[in-house]
Order: C-alpha cells, then sequence, then structure tokens
C-alpha cells in the first residue's frame, strides 16, 4: 500500500488531536513508540515501565479501557490494512478476530491478589511485573496478537518491546501508533508499547539477548522458538500445531461439518488452532462431507488432490516428520488455490476438502490454508491413537465431534494439548462462540497455554506472623 505510511501519520495525528495532546517524536518521525533502533525502543520501554510503576491500579484500568476502545474504533482499518500488508486471510474475518480478542482478553482484572489466614497470622500474595517484555509476533496474526499481548503485558504492570514479522511491519508500527495514543489519553506513559520500524532476524537476536528484557513471549515457528529458547532467558512460547478434528458415528454430522468448515476456513486457516486433518469414522464419512459441501467446502478429486499437493506443499511432512507449506499459498482463498491447478469453483468456497490415506502429506504438513485433508478410520479408538500420532506431539490444540462422554474424555486425556475443543469450531477454544477469554499466544512448548495478564507477572508473597488474624 503505497500511502500507507501516509495514512498511519494523518490518522495517528487524528487521535492525538482529539485528545489535546502534542505528538511525541522519534528519531524515525513515525509516532509514537516506533524506532529504527533496537536499544532506543527498549530504553524508552524502561523509562515507560518506571513512569508505570508509580500509577495506580486505577489508572492501569482506565489505560487498558482506552485500548480497547481506540482499537475497537479502528479496527475494520487496520484489518484492512493487514490484509494488504501481509496478503494472508480474509480482513472481514480479521475483522471478527480483532473484535473478540480486543474485548476477551483479561485485563487488570486478571492480576487480584489472594490472601491466607490462620492461626499463626496473615499471608498475601501479589502479582508483581517483570519489568521490559521482548515479544516477537507472526504475520500470520500480526494485529491481533499485538493487542493482545500489550493488554495483558501491561494490565501485569509490564512495558512491551516488539519486534513484528517483517512482512508485517507497517501495520504493526501503527498498531504501536495507535496504543500509545490510547495509553497517553487514559494518563499513562509514552512509549509503554514500542517497536523497531525495520525488523530483521538480526535485530530479534539483540532483542533476545538484551540485559534490560527480562523475559521474552514469542509467537512464531519451529526456529524462532528454539533460537529464543537459546537466549538464556526465561520464554514463553507458542510454537507450532496440526490440530486433528476427529468425528466419530454418534456426532451431530450436519453440526459437526459446519463447525469444521467454519472453523478451518476462518482467516483462510492462518490460526494455529484451527483444524488442520479430519480423522473420521468410515460408517459417517460420506454424510460429514455432505454437510461440509453444504457449508461451503468444495470436493476434489483424485487427480485434483494430487494437483493439490504437488503446488501447496514444499516439504511432504510423515510420521516424525512436520514437512513444510509452500508459503506462497499460505492465508490465500480456497478459489484462488483451486485456479493455479486450472480448478474454477464458486467464488463463496470457504474450503477444498481431500478425502486421502493416513500417509498422505497434507494430513502430516501444517499448512496454514483453506486445504482440509479427511481420512477414513474403522471406529473411534483408532481415531483418537492417529490423531495423536499426526498431531506431532506438539500438544497444542485438538477437536472432537462425538455425543459419547467417554470417548471425549479418553481423547482429551491422550492428546494432552493446551486446548481441546468439544463439539464446536476451533475458534471456540479462544473464546469466539466459546466461554472463556480470549489469547493469540498460545504457549505449549513451555507449558503456560493461553496466556493472559497473569502469565505475564511473578507471583510474590508478604507474610505478618501471630497478627491481622480477626477471628
Amino acid at each position: 500500500m503505497d500511502n500507507l505510511e501516509q495514512n498511519i501519520r494523518q490518522l495517528v495525528q487524528e487521535v492525538i488531536k482529539s485528545m489535546n495532546l502534542d505528538l511525541v517524536k522519534e528519531e524515525t518521525g513515525t509516532g509514537i513508540g516506533v524506532f529504527s533502533n533496537i536499544n532506543n525502543a527498549i530504553d524508552a520501554a524502561e523509562k515507560a515501565f518506571n513512569e508505570l510503576n508509580k500509577l495506580s491500579l486505577e489508572t492501569r484500568k482506565n489505560i487498558i479501557a482506552n485500548i480497547r476502545k481506540v482499537c475497537l474504533a479502528n479496527n475494520t482499518y487496520y484489518s484492512k490494512l493487514a490484509h494488504e500488508e501481509t496478503g494472508l486471510g480474509r480482513w472481514e474475518d480479521k475483522v471478527q478476530k480483532n473484535e473478540f480478542g480486543i474485548n476477551k482478553t483479561p485485563g487488570v482484572e486478571d492480576i487480584v491478589p489472594e490472601t491466607f489466614s490462620d492461626d499463626n497470622g496473615l499471608t498475601l500474595v501479589e502479582r508483581a511485573a517483570y519489568g521490559v517484555i521482548g515479544s516477537i509476533t507472526p504475520s500470520t496474526n500480526s494485529t491481533i496478537t499485538i493487542i493482545s499481548n500489550a493488554i495483558g503485558m501491561i494490565a501485569g504492570g509490564n512495558s512491551v518491546v516488539f519486534n513484528p514479522h517483517p512482512s508485517a511491519k507497517k501495520v504493526s508500527c501503527y498498531l504501536v501508533n495507535l496504543m500509545n495514543c490510547a495509553i497517553i489519553g487514559a494518563g499513562g506513559p509514552s512509549n509503554l508499547v514500542t517497536c523497531i520500524d525495520e525488523p530483521t532476524i538480526e535485530s530479534a537476536k539483540e532483542l533476545m539477548s538484551h540485559k534490560k528484557i527480562a523475559i521474552m513471549v514469542v509467537t512464531g515457528g519451529p526456529a524462532v522458538v528454539k533460537t529464543a529458547m537459546n537466549s538464556g532467558k526465561k520464554v514463553i512460547a507458542a510454537g507450532p500445531g496440526n490440530p486433528p478434528v476427529v468425528v466419530d458415528e454418534t456426532a451431530d454430522i450436519a453440526k459437526a461439518g459446519k463447525a469444521i468448515v467454519d472453523g478451518a476456513s476462518f482467516d483462510n486457516n492462518v490460526i494455529c488452532i484451527c483444524e488442520k486433518e479430519i480423522i473420521c469414522v468410515a460408517s459417517v464419512a460420506d454424510r460429514l462431507k455432505e454437510e461440509m459441501k453444504k457449508n461451503g467446502a468444495y470436493e476434489l478429486s483424485t487427480d485434483q488432490i494430487k494437483k493439490i499437493t504437488d503446488l501447496v506443499i514444499s516439504e511432504p511432512g510423515g510420521p516424525g516428520s512436520e514437512g513444510a507449506a509452500n508459503k506462497k499459498f499460505v492465508g490465500k482463498n480456497a478459489d484462488y488455490i483451486a485456479s493455479q491447478i486450472g480448478l474454477t469453483v464458486p467464488p463463496s468456497t470457504r474450503l477444498l476438502l481431500c478425502e486421502v490415506d493416513r500417509n498422505h502429506p497434507l494430513v502430516w504438513t501444517e499448512q496454514l490454508m483453506p486445504v482440509m485433508p479427511l481420512v477414513r478410520v474403522r471406529d473411534v479408538d483408532e481415531a483418537i491413537d492417529f490423531a495423536v500420532v499426526c498431531e506431532h506431539g506438539f500438544r497444542h490444540t485438538a477437536i472432537m465431534h462425538s455425543l459419547n462422554i467417554a470417548k471425549l474424555s479418553k481423547m482429551a486425556r491422550m492428546m494432552n494439548c493446551s486446548i481441546f475443543i468439544k463439539n464446536g469450531p476451533s475458534y471456540a477454544g479462544l473464546g469466539f462462540g466459546g466461554a472463556g477469554f480470549a489469547s493469540f499466544t498460545i504457549a505449549s512448548p513451555t507449558g503456560e497455554g493461553v496466556t493472559r495478564a497473569r502469565t505475564f507477572t511473578r507471583e510474590r508473597r508478604c507474610t505478618l506472623v501471630d497478627y491481622l488474624r480477626i477471628i
């Protein structure tokens, strides 16, 4: 987008003008919180953290509320920017994704103190900030990862320095500007959220190794997670997934068919929790396919599946091997992918359905695109066993459609994932059409699971012996 930077400056100026603020100029001249040097970004965030530490919890609540308000007001605009810059997903779905993430990411209410009282006195447990957090964010969920992380980290009393994915740098800088305007407008310090305007692998490594960074929060693929884990710092890491969805003979097949298409095609499958492969009991497989086709899936022939596979798989995965998708087709629309093999499908097509055998690379490779393999199995126990294997032990996300409580419980135990969804689309596990809070950093490799404000805090305990017990 040629005039993107001009649009960013204009919008930031308008927001600041409405708040009666003066623009804080940084080295790059692009607005509040955006720096050309990672050291300066960290120094500014450290200063902002120290200033935040002096403010009341009530002010912190107001800051979070204003971030939500300003981000919601500009949601459609930056959803389109993200789509135009990255070329990933559907901007309409991004609007929904951002909206529920903004509204349902926990704030200061998530760090309520605990107290313990007995014959020996009183103990108070509070959640304290780490300090300056370094955060590496992906291109796939560029906007909501930054917003959700910022809300949770600031709610925990921290400041944050973002090193966004290079292909999402412009929209990321825009959001940093926008959130700083909201923070200042609520009485908070400037540069509570910062980023670098030209992020690189080198700047990410510099961020990880910087002595002023207390903790790293990384959302990305295996390589960046491994690098962060070797940094010597505490790391909260959200790694890859290959979520299986199991459908057994007791399932509500009409509901399952719609839920799978809705979940797997949402934002063209770029969310890590989206359904990536279907494992269906053979007796209901044909019915499931029909229900999926009623809801926007298009089934490919054997010859078309081969062509699609050759197109979208760069390194075929298999048992014990994750493989790799062709990045040119990550997050692209189903009709566009089909057109690349000479196939014309309706523009309304949400998902390309491919029935394959269990050894097919589409099953084993996390694609992040609306191409969905389906494997038939003999019974539900075989389905669960196979789901465990093709998930690669990421322990990220799994989905099951069944009315058999015993089998639902069995799969939940065997998958041992951070998120397990029963009888709904995958995104219900993030609070969209499901109970609970939202987050887009799912820390499976390091065990925190769905992150929240308290994830970004240290537990501190204060004990008074003998006194203050009142009964």
